[in-house]
């Protein structure tokens, strides 16, 4: 998992701001469920989630972070709970 800074650093780079309310939002439940945290938001819904709260730019912020963490990909919710 990249620390927040790192997910910081690529919006920066890629969006040219860092977006750091969508990844604290994405991590949230990281201190009580660790690793296992991705299965409430690192997926398709998390990302379009996003968008209903912070617009179009926030989601692919959303989208950098998550496949940040999947290797590339953004997962489907039934891909992460299983």
């Amino acid at each position: 998992m990249a620390l927040r800074q790192e997910h910081c650093k690529d919006c920066i780079r890629e969006l040219g701001e860092p977006f750091g309310q969508v990844h604290e939002w994405l991590d949230e439940f990281f201190p009580s469920l660790g690793t296992k945290h991705r299965s409430v938001r690192h997926h398709v819904n998390g990302v379009e989630e996003v968008r209903r709260m912070w617009g179009d730019r926030a989601a692919l912020a959303a989208e950098i972070h998550i496949r940040r963490d999947f290797y590339g990909k953004i997962p489907t919710m039934d891909e992460v709970h299983t």
